[in-house]
């Protein structure tokens, strides 16, 4: 398998497909089957969701803040690192298997996230935290599957759609961030978030940064006064 060892294998929740974890050396790699899901060379675009979202709520006191899609940590480290001592944010992931690859196997990639006291984790969807909740969020944060475009869960459209869109821009508070992280760009999916009464922009981030590979999109809503 091209110099990659197998570290574990495991069911994604919902699925039939199985997620794997691989190691080459200091890379890792998590797939669904052949395809690659995530890799620890290439998470700039990830961390530029978190750097752009968090920066226009880091005066905000105790700012409060989910992110749905745990991944290799790195969309929680760079929010942890954004935010003030007094933020609380809460992580949503489906997979347990997933949650424990960052505590036994990958926590070093990131900087041990999950032992920042101001992190929480929680197995499970992340549309429970804000489904029903009103004016209770400083920001969302959606890395999840591979965008607007579900590639590993089909439940997960609900995120994306009218519905999902409605209950995050309600349960935001007065100038809270959406941020959702995709693979491709989507007009359609933009107009959508305006539709919805977000402000909106649009970043293309190279995965590697200064060293390129391919662009990921990025929308930041915000919830409009």
């Amino acid at each position: 398998m091209n110099g990659w060892e197998l570290l574990d294998t495991a069911p994604i929740p919902g699925s039939r497909e199985k997620m794997t974890l691989l190691r080459r050396g200091d890379e890792y790699s998590i797939r669904v089957d052949d395809q690659e899901l995530m890799d620890s060379d290439a998470h700039a675009s990830e961390e530029a969701l978190s750097r752009i979202a968090c920066q226009r709520i880091t005066e905000r006191n105790e700012a409060r803040v989910i992110i749905g899609g745990l991944g290799m940590g790195f969309t929680l480290a760079r929010a942890l690192r954004e935010l003030s001592s007094d933020a609380e944010i809460v992580v949503a992931e489906l997979s347990s298997a997933v949650v424990r690859w960052n505590r036994e196997f990958i926590a070093q990639l990131a900087g041990h996230p999950l032992a920042d006291a101001r992190a929480r984790v929680v197995e499970g969807d992340v549309a429970d935290l804000y489904r029903d909740a009103r004016d209770q969020f400083d920001a969302i944060l959606l890395d999840v599957d591979n965008g607007p475009e579900a590639f590993t869960r089909d439940g997960n459209n609900w995120l994306y759609g009218t519905s999902g869109l409605t209950s995050a821009f309600r349960s935001l508070r007065t100038r809270g961030v959406l941020g959702i992280w995709s693979a491709t760009p989507d007009r359609r999916f933009e107009s959508k978030l305006r539709q919805t009464g977000f402000e909106v922009d649009h970043f293309r981030v190279p995965a590697q940064g200064d060293r390129g590979g391919d662009d990921h999109s990025i929308w930041i809503a915000q919830k409009r006064d």
